[in-house]
C-alpha cells in the first residue's frame, strides 16, 4: 500500500515504517549498590549505558547525548570508545566526610563521583563502563569587578590568592546530578513510584525503565550540573574552625556572561566573589555554586517570553506582574528545588556558614533544615 506525506505531496511505501527487528539485549545483572556506604567499595561503582551490569538509568553527561549520537552515526566518535584516565586526577583532595556515609544527606551528586579512577581502577581496566561524574581541576578566574575592588582598595593583592591584576587562583569543580531516587523522594515528601512516573510523562517517556526497572535506584538525568568555585585552600574544608563565606548562585547567562540589562544577577555574583576574596585571605574558605538552572529552571525560552511581556503590562514593568505573568507563560513562579540545592554544601563537609551572601530566604531556610547552620545573612 501507498500514503502520501501530507506536507510534500509524495507517496510513501508503508514498508519504510515497518519495525525493525533487533536482537534482544542480554539481561541485566546490575552491580549492588548500598547508597551511604562509609566508601566507594562498599556502597559500589555507578555503571550506566549499554553494560550488563549497569546499575543506573540514564547516562553521564545526558544533556550532551544527541551529539554524540550524532557523532556516533556519522563515525565520528567509535561507540565502543572507553575513556583513557590517566592523569584525570582530582588537583586537590575533597573529602571524604561525615555526611557522605547519611544516605539522606546527599541525594542528588555522587559523593564519590570524583574518584573512580582510582577507587575502581581494577573494574575500569577489565572494561567496566565507570566513569566520573565530578572533576576537580585548578586554575584562574579573571572578573573585572575583583580588579575593580583591588584598584578601589577593598581587596589587597597577596600574591597567592589574588594578584595585582585581580586575578584569582581557584579551585574548579564541575558536577554532574546523579539522583538516589529513594532519598530525593523521601527530601521532597513525594511517592517514589509517582516521581518516577511524572519523569517518564514529563520527558516524553524518554526513560522507560524509570517505571519498568523500580529496582534500578540510581537515575543520571538529561540537565544541567554544578559548577563550584572554591576560593582559598580545599585542605580547610570540614575543619569547624575554618570560617565559610558562600553564594549559592542560580544561572543567568544574560546577565552573568553578557551583562544584559534586564537582570541584575551579575552584581550578586560579583559582590559574592568579593566577599570569598576576603574570607579566604582572613584564613577561611569562600565557596561560589552556580547551579544550571536558567529562569528559576523555567529555561531561557520562557524567561525571554516573560521579558517581553514586562514592559508591555497596562501597568508597566512592576514587580508584582513580573510575577504573574512568568506564571501565565510557565503554570508556576519558580521550579527551583532549594531542597536539593544543599547537598554540595555536605559534600564539601560544610556545617555552618559564617557568612550566607544571598537575599534568598528560601534558600537560607534550605541550608537551615538541612542542619547547616547561618551564622550570618549578608543580604
Amino acid at each position: 500500500m501507498m500514503d502520501r506525506d501530507l506536507a510534500s505531496g509524495t507517496e510513501l511505501d508503508e514498508a519504510e515504517f515497518a519495525p525493525v527487528e533487533h536482537d534482544a539485549p542480554p539481561p541485566l545483572r546490575p552491580q549492588p549498590l548500598r547508597w551511604g556506604a562509609p566508601s566507594a567499595r562498599q556502597r559500589g561503582a555507578i555503571i550506566t549505558g549499554p553494560d550488563t551490569h549497569r546499575n543506573a538509568i540514564g547516562i553521564h553527561a545526558g544533556a550532551f547525548a544527541p551529539y554524540r549520537a550524532l557523532a556516533n552515526a556519522s563515525g565520528a566518535l567509535d561507540p565502543e570508545h572507553r575513556p583513557d584516565l590517566t592523569d584525570t586526577e582530582p588537583t586537590e583532595n575533597i573529602g571524604p566526610f561525615q555526611q557522605w556515609s547519611d544516605p539522606a544527606r546527599i541525594v542528588t551528586l555522587d559523593p564519590w563521583g570524583h574518584r573512580v579512577a582510582s577507587d575502581f581502577a581494577r573494574e575500569i581496566a577489565a572494561g567496566v563502563a565507570i566513569k566520573p561524574s565530578i572533576a576537580v581541576a585548578s586554575g584562574r578566574l579573571n572578573m573585572a569587578e575583583i580588579a575593580q575592588a583591588r584598584a578601589a582598595g577593598r581587596l589587597t593583592a597577596d600574591g597567592e590568592i589574588l594578584d595585582r591584576e585581580g586575578g584569582l587562583s581557584v579551585t574548579k569543580i564541575a558536577i554532574e546530578p546523579v539522583w538516589y531516587l529513594p532519598g530525593l523522594a523521601r527530601r521532597l515528601g513525594l511517592d517514589e513510584m509517582v516521581m518516577r512516573e511524572a519523569l517518564v510523562s514529563c520527558s516524553g517517556g524518554m526513560y522507560p525503565e524509570l517505571v519498568e526497572r523500580p529496582d534500578l535506584k540510581v537515575f543520571l538525568p538529561s540537565m544541567g550540573g554544578v559548577s563550584v568555585y572554591l576560593i582559598g585552600d580545599p585542605k580547610r574544608l570540614g575543619n569547624q574552625t575554618t570560617k565559610i563565606a558562600c553564594r549559592i548562585h542560580d544561572e543567568c547567562n544574560g546577565s552573568d556572561v553578557f551583562g544584559s540589562d534586564l537582570c541584575t544577577c551579575r552584581s550578586y555574583l560579583a559582590y559574592g566573589v568579593e566577599d570569598c576574596v576576603r574570607t579566604a585571605q582572613e584564613g577561611g574558605i569562600g565557596i561560589i555554586v552556580y547551579n544550571r538552572n536558567e529562569g528559576r529552571a523555567l529555561g531561557e525560552v520562557v524567561k525571554y517570553l516573560v521579558y517581553n511581556a514586562r514592559p508591555r503590562a497596562a501597568k508597566g514593568d512592576t514587580e508584582d506582574q513580573y510575577f504573574a505573568r512568568t506564571e501565565a507563560v510557565a503554570g508556576v513562579q519558580d521550579l527551583r528545588q532549594q531542597r536539593l540545592t544543599v547537598d554540595v554544601l555536605h559534600w564539601l563537609g560544610v556545617t555552618s556558614v559564617d557568612r550566607w551572601l544571598s537575599m534568598s530566604n528560601m534558600k537560607r531556610d534550605a541550608l537551615t533544615q538541612a542542619g547547616i547552620e547561618v551564622v550570618r545573612q549578608i543580604e
